[in-house]
């Protein structure tokens, strides 16, 4: 087995996945297209040379329905012989992408890869490809009668743990102010490539922070979920989760680029991490976003490390009960959590969310002199990822 490193990682900002958000007016492949035109720019490789491009992507369909990698590599000028492929992993779908393309060049397989993810929530609808259709099927809902949707499934995390609403409420203003003390020190500006749109704007910085954001303005928000038939199976609920404590819906996109070690020396290009060890795990689909606990435990476990070896943690903030419970099972300090903000404040652009947060990871830890993170996301189907990251140099 040979080693796989990571050479460099970048973003674009974060648009509100909405009509009118930053980049609600760019096709979601010519998002994709300016993010790895930054890479391979930033990094000076020759696009050529690239063995393939590994796109996380949830939307499936409308603009993003014709592998939008491949369409997003003739976009952004590369030759015609640079591949591409789709990976749906749902929110896990960008880390996933991370991981087949660290597999692909440590098996000796690939020398040099693009992992990526993309997602245009304001021109692709989050649920449109489904529509009416029953995704799940009579044997799993005759296993699983209590599925519910994920704000739902987040109320019942919060309802195991005993999570009030001041708490959640209290983690989700903390997540926007360390999300806009970073923006507003720079801490972004290394990660973030400009992507202009059609209008000819440059969108340089996340949009989705909203500074002023206190305890008490989250109180005057609505539980999002307490309607319909949710209503009426969980009577007497305390309903806590609200638009003010969960993820965003937005417009992003990311990449990274690995390479075996052997390729990287010889083109004179300085690894910045690797991973040691990755892992993907089932969970209970019904609580569903509880699977970051074992998948933690799993890739801990694997890179023979534990908690207090991290210097930073990512927990994917799809909503504010799924870290707070994930610290509750595995421990670790406020510090480490999240540093600088999560999706709560940064907005989860489905697919391309793997790939964010470990560029943001990779950033902190090359700031901070840090040598392991640790990143790990739920997944609609009660699945996760976990991948821990050494920083190098």
């Amino acid at each position: 087995m040979g080693r796989a490193v990571i050479v460099d990682a970048v973003r674009s900002a974060v648009g509100r996945g909405k009509a009118g958000g930053a980049l609600a007016g760019i096709h979601p492949v010519d998002l994709l297209a300016q993010v790895l035109r930054g890479l391979v720019d930033r990094t000076g490789i020759d696009p050529g040379t690239v063995e393939d491009v590994i796109v996380g992507c949830v939307g499936g369909n409308g603009e993003q329905s014709a592998t939008p990698g491949r369409q997003a590599v003739l976009s952004a000028g590369f030759p015609v012989h640079v591949p591409s492929v789709t990976v749906e992993r749902k929110c896990g779908s960008g880390q996933q992408a991370v991981d087949f393309a660290v597999q692909a060049v440590a098996a000796g397989v690939q020398d040099v890869v693009i992992a990526a993810g993309v997602e245009s929530m304001s021109r692709v609808p989050m649920g449109s490809a489904r529509g009416d259709a029953d995704p799940h099927g009579p044997g799993v809902r005759a296993r699983f009668p209590d599925l519910v949707g994920q704000g739902v499934a987040a109320e019942l995390v919060a309802a195991r743990w005993k999570l009030d609403r001041a708490e959640l409420d209290a983690y989700s203003a903390r997540s926007h102010a360390r999300a806009a003390h970073a923006r507003d020190a720079g801490l972004f500006d290394a990660e973030i490539v400009p992507v202009t749109t059609p209008a000819g704007d440059a969108v340089t910085a996340d949009e989705t922070i909203r500074p002023g954001t206190t305890v008490e303005k989250l109180a005057g928000l609505s539980p999002a979920f307490a309607t319909g038939r949710h209503a009426e199976r969980m009577p007497g609920h305390e309903w806590v989760v609200t638009a003010g404590n969960s993820s965003q819906i937005s417009d992003g996109a990311a990449a990274v680029l690995v390479m075996s070690e052997e390729r990287a020396a010889a083109l004179g290009l300085r690894p910045r991490a690797r991973v040691v060890a990755s892992a993907v795990v089932g969970d209970d689909p019904t609580l569903m976003l509880t699977g970051p606990i074992p998948a933690t435990r799993a890739v801990l476990d694997r890179a023979g490390l534990g908690i207090a070896d991290m210097a930073a943690v990512e927990v994917n903030e799809a909503f504010a009960p799924v870290p707070i419970a994930w610290q509750r099972e595995i421990g670790g300090t406020d510090d480490q959590l999240n540093p600088l903000g999560g999706a709560i404040a940064l907005g989860h652009p489905l697919g391309a969310s793997g790939v964010r947060l470990m560029t943001t990871l990779l950033g902190h830890l090359d700031r901070t002199g840090g040598r392991y993170g640790l990143q790990t996301m739920c997944e609609a189907g009660g699945m996760a990822n976990a991948t821990v990251l050494e920083r190098l140099g």
